[in-house]
């Protein structure tokens, strides 16, 4: 089996990460893909941060009716600090040796990527993915990372965030059923 496991914060959740998914599992041949909230992200302390519950619901919502795309509450269970490294042990265990895990992220990611825990043991778990959009050039790419291109979106949780502070429209940033968990549960005011 080949599994891509993408993480985040999902902050929220939004159509550039359900595109980078799709994408990914065409490229990457992969049979699904998981999406996985972090609890508590190591490198989003200073942002203001929907609950876990919250995040965790619209991750749900927004991969509903997709049968490639399904999300782990493995992190969110643990309620600590979430490391992928601690993540793909449990994928690792939960899904076999013989399976194939793929770590996917963006390529805004490469920048922390040596602040990671334990990167070394991620690499080794799994082939690291970095997805690229079409005519970005992505320097220095370290050993044992792959880079996939995908479709560029310019769409980001901190923009949609801002939008609905200022009461502007998130239409086709975020699922509609996201869209509306946000609106009912007054998120990011």
């Amino acid at each position: 089996m080949r599994i891509g496991i993408l993480g985040g914060t999902f902050n929220p959740i939004h159509l550039g990460h359900l595109v980078l998914a799709e994408e990914a599992k065409e490229k990457l041949n992969l049979d699904k893909v998981i999406f996985v909230p972090a609890h508590i992200p190591p490198h989003k302390k200073d942002e203001e941060i929907a609950e876990a519950n919250d995040r965790l619901r619209m991750a749900e919502l927004a991969v509903k009716g997709n049968p490639s795309f399904e999300v782990s509450t493995f992190e969110i269970d643990a309620k600590t600090t979430s490391y992928s490294v601690k993540t793909l042990r449990e994928f690792k265990k939960r899904y076999g040796e013989d399976t194939k895990l793929f770590f996917i992220t963006g390529a805004d990611s490469l920048g922390e990527l040596f602040s990671w825990k334990e990167l070394d043991e991620i690499f080794k778990l799994s082939q690291f993915i970095v997805a690229n959009r079409p005519g970005y050039d992505i320097a220095n790419v370290p050993k044992g990372i792959e880079v996939v291109t995908i479709t560029s979106l310019e769409i980001s949780s901190s923009q949609i965030r801002r939008k609905i502070k200022e009461r502007k429209s998130i239409r086709y940033l975020v699922p509609d059923a996201v869209k509306e968990y946000i609106i009912a549960k007054g998120l990011y005011k």
